[in-house]
């Protein structure tokens, strides 16, 4: 059963085949829960054009923003692999956390003490209600794979992650590493 399969910390990689769909669109995302009333993730692999900095002034960093999905995009959300500092904050899995007191966060950052491979700061998340993922799931719309990342996924390069994703899955999925990513423009 799908949704067996499905448990934080996996990531969701997007199918080939939901080519122009503008949100998901070769999308990596990491799923920080999963349970009966639904599912949570963020993508991982799409920089916006902002920093902290931009958003947040107070905040004198300039780590990247990503587009974390479509639901509550004016909502600032983070995962971190540093629990003992960020009080507050949630397991993911592999040493993944999520949230956490932001005042905490925003004097760590600002002393020096949270660094661009410990956060990854996101508007917005990608959200499912009771059993949508596992649909999109049957409808082959995700593959499932474990995060072989571990915490390290959170200073990942995020340029080529989709198409390393794909690499690895192989097979039928070569064909896709190389294609554009809007075959209408070829």
């Amino acid at each position: 059963m799908i949704s067996e399969k499905l448990k934080k910390g996996h990531l969701l990689i997007a199918e080939p085949s939901i080519i122009g769909d503008l949100s998901f669109n070769r999308s990596v995302i990491l799923l920080a829960d999963h349970n009966k009333e639904g599912s949570i993730g963020f993508i991982i692999n799409k920089p916006l054009k902002y920093t902290i900095n931009d958003l947040i002034p107070e905040i004198d960093a300039n780590f990247k923003i990503y587009n974390g999905g479509p639901v509550e995009q004016d909502n600032l959300y983070f995962i971190h692999n540093i629990p003992d500092l960020i009080p507050n904050s949630v397991e993911i899995s592999n040493g993944i956390y999520w949230g956490g007191d932001f005042e905490s966060t925003k004097d760590l950052i600002n002393d020096g003490s949270i660094h661009k491979n410990n956060i990854r700061f996101f508007l917005g998340y990608t959200g499912w209600e009771e059993n949508q993922l596992e649909n999109e799931m049957q409808g082959n719309s995700w593959i499932i794979t474990d995060n072989s990342y571990k915490n390290k996924i959170i200073g990942k390069s995020t340029t080529h992650f989709w198409k390393e994703q794909i690499i690895e899955l192989g097979g039928d999925y070569l064909i896709w590493s190389n294609a554009p990513e809007n075959p209408y423009l070829n």
